[in-house]
């Protein structure tokens, strides 16, 4: 760990008053929940589609069953939970200090831990919505109406609230508004190649750009403070 960084990170954090917390898979991943571009062994045996491909609008359209499949097996991880990431962005929101926290992830992680002011950019696991008639079910509902789900009000087939590739990102304008108005924005746990995700960043304004994230990312030459350390290290010192 750089000291040397971390400290002025520390001391960022303790002046912040609207801070806002950009996060990306990588905040997960210390819960358990892999990234499912990750194509291990058992997922090259088991489908024939890259997932790209298997989450797109069309595919859930023209392949339901191949698409649940691949949502229950790589999207559902019911037994996750929060972990040092989510719980200090709760406790920085609840001391005023956290305007928002902007996530690219889909398992509600940060508002289990206790935040409120979450924008979820591709949408979440824990809302489902029936295609037909507009009735809402959990996440655990959604799994005990069938492989396919169909409502059993009207018949109508299930879909996870979930940005699907093919479909526009959620919460824009608040996300962005949030960004705007930030005096220190954190992006963390994330390669910062998905746009237009990865352009959120030039619509901060300030001089306090943090970026924590294991590798490199496209977008390091323009942080202030830049720390390639693992996110969950980071956040235990903060």
């Amino acid at each position: 760990m750089d000291e040397q960084k971390l400290k002025k990170l520390q001391g960022w954090v303790e002046e912040a008053r609207r801070m806002v917390f950009f996060g990306g898979a990588g905040v997960s991943t210390e819960s358990g929940i892999p990234d499912f571009r990750g194509e291990d062994g058992l997922y090259r045996q088991r489908y024939a589609y890259p997932p790209e491909t298997i989450i797109s609008h069309s595919f859930y359209v023209h392949h339901p069953e191949i698409f649940f499949d691949f949502y229950r097996n790589r999207m559902l991880y019911p037994n996750a939970k929060p972990n040092i990431v989510h719980r200090k962005l709760a406790q920085w929101e609840k001391e005023g200090k956290l305007l928002a926290v902007v996530t690219q992830n889909i398992d509600g992680l940060h508002q289990m831990a206790g935040s409120q002011n979450v924008y979820e950019l591709h949408g979440s696991v824990h809302r489902n919505t029936c295609q037909k008639c507009g009735a809402r079910y959990t996440m655990e509902e959604l799994l005990t109406l069938g492989d396919v789900p169909k409502c059993p009000k009207c018949g109508g087939r299930g879909k996870p609230d979930v940005v699907l590739y093919e479909e526009g990102l959620d919460n824009l304008t608040g996300a962005l508004d949030a960004i705007r108005r930030a005096d220190l924005l954190i992006v963390a746990g994330t390669s910062l190649t998905v746009y237009p995700a990865a352009a959120f960043l030039d619509e901060y304004p300030g001089n306090r750009l943090v970026l924590i994230n294991k590798t490199e990312t496209p977008r390091d030459d323009i942080a202030n403070l830049a720390l390639h350390e693992k996110l969950g290290e980071v956040f235990e010192r903060l």
